[in-house]
């Protein structure tokens, strides 16, 4: 009867025991395996927690002892970097004046004075400023493109755009004073030339680039930034060779005038026709400019004349006078043939004169001087056919042109401004000189030396 009771009995009865579920088997596996894992985590965690606590008390410990207060970054030094920044240069160094371009290889680096370079120490205000020690300076060759606009940069970029000579080629720089010592904050480069073009580079430019080695041995020495200048090309030796001349000279060979190639057509062809200086190229413009553009061919382009003619203008023509002599006349030439005075039958006759006389009687003199150059007689700065007061205002003259431009010369007379016409420089030496040999070329002497245009 208690057993039926058990199991027939009113649930909702207060005494009667409910009956309990069985976990399943997966369940038991579960938490065993949960168990054991925290068992070993613990077991394996244990040895390391063991370890930094003693070292963290060691350390502390050692620190009392030696009465080093701990900071907090000091306690836990795995648990934060430190990044120091560069230190700013608060100095750098300077190259006082820019280089004489173009560069070529095996030529010497100089100034655009034409001096050795200087390098000077400055400030953050680029004020010059020294140091009580000696530093030592390099010269080396960085990259055209850099600094890429910034004004400061650290050493590593620097060094990284350093460049250095290419495979099988001798050092980028050739010189005595590669490095110098500054003392005073000022130095001087000596003997540097580049020995390759820049050419082979990205930028086709190189920079020169000074840089400290070396200082004083001290505990915190200054932070010194680089120079650099700025960027130029470096073109080979033999382009030296077919440069042209601004000014050029009487002498210079033809080909130094702008637009007239070495060895090109134009040259070939002033060559075949016996026009081999810019003095054969000026003569032969004064007495048949037509002649001398026809031999020039439709290759020449007007354009390429105005060039090739003005650049040829502003030759330095010097003072030296050519004599010719006729059954009844004397003529004297400049240096590229041009009748500055004349004498006929005894009567001497000036440039201004000449316009009143007949004109192809004259020209026709002019060609024929010109046909028999080679034969007429150098005078060397001195003009005969002058009266003694004359002579005395020339010698003024010879010597107020060999301390002047003959261009600045006819521009403070009033005879050519400053981009003169073809027709103006063909009269304008002929109107100078007769100007100063003349009563207006005492007045024009004076009034210039009042200015004080004369030494």
């Amino acid at each position: 009867m208690a057993a039926k009771r058990f199991f027939d009995g009113d649930e909702d009865q207060p005494n009667q025991k409910r009956i309990k579920i069985r976990p399943s088997f997966a369940s038991v596996i579960k938490e065993v395996v949960m168990v054991n894992f925290f068992e070993n985590f613990c077991s394996a965690l244990e040895p390391m927690l063991r370890r930094v606590v003693s070292e963290e008390v060691e350390n502390g410990l050692k620190q009392r002892c030696m009465g080093l207060g701990p900071t907090p970054m000091q306690r836990s030094p795995s648990l934060k970097m430190i990044r120091h920044a560069p230190p700013t240069a608060s100095l750098r160094l300077a190259f006082v004046k820019t280089l004489t371009l173009p560069i070529f290889t095996g030529t010497k680096i100089v100034d655009a004075d034409g001096g050795p370079l200087q390098i000077v120490l400055v400030d953050h205000d680029k004020v010059p400023t020294s140091l009580p020690h000696a530093i030592k300076v390099e010269i080396v060759v960085v990259d055209g493109d850099f600094p890429a606009g910034k004004d400061a940069w650290s050493a590593d970029e620097f060094a990284r755009n350093i460049v250095k000579e290419r495979n099988g080629k001798r050092p980028l720089l050739a010189g005595d004073q590669l490095s110098i010592t500054m003392r005073d904050g000022v130095c001087f480069v000596g003997d540097v030339e580049f020995t390759d073009n820049s050419s082979w580079i990205r930028s086709r430019k190189f920079r020169l680039a000074a840089r400290v080695v070396a200082q004083h041995a001290q505990a915190h020495p200054p932070v010194i930034q680089e120079a650099v200048t700025d960027p130029f090309v470096v073109k080979d030796h033999r382009g030296e060779l077919y440069k042209k001349h601004h000014p050029p000279a009487l002498e210079d060979e033809v080909w130094r005038l702008e637009k007239i190639g070495k060895g090109g057509a134009f040259h070939q062809k002033l060559s075949a026709q016996g026009i081999n200086t810019v003095q054969d190229f000026l003569k032969l413009y004064v007495v048949d400019s037509p002649k001398l553009k026809k031999i020039l061919g439709v290759g020449m382009s007007e354009k390429m004349w105005d060039v090739t003619l003005k650049h040829a203008k502003n030759c330095v023509m010097g003072t030296k006078m050519y004599r010719c002599h006729g059954n009844n006349y004397t003529l004297i030439f400049n240096p590229i043939c041009q009748l500055i005075k004349a004498e006929f039958n005894g009567s001497v006759y000036h440039q201004r004169d000449f316009k009143n006389m007949q004109m192809a009687y004259i020209e026709s003199l002019v060609k024929d001087a010109y046909a028999k150059w080679s034969s007429l007689e150098e005078l060397d700065g001195t003009i005969p056919l002058l009266t003694p007061g004359e002579m005395v205002e020339q010698q003024q003259l010879v010597a107020y042109l060999s301390d002047s431009s003959l261009s600045s010369v006819m521009q403070n007379s009033g005879v050519v401004d400053g981009d003169y016409s073809d027709n103006q420089w063909g009269l304008a030496y002929n109107t100078t000189i007769n100007s100063c040999t003349s009563k207006t070329g005492l007045s024009f002497l004076s009034e210039s030396s009042s200015e004080g245009d004369i030494p």
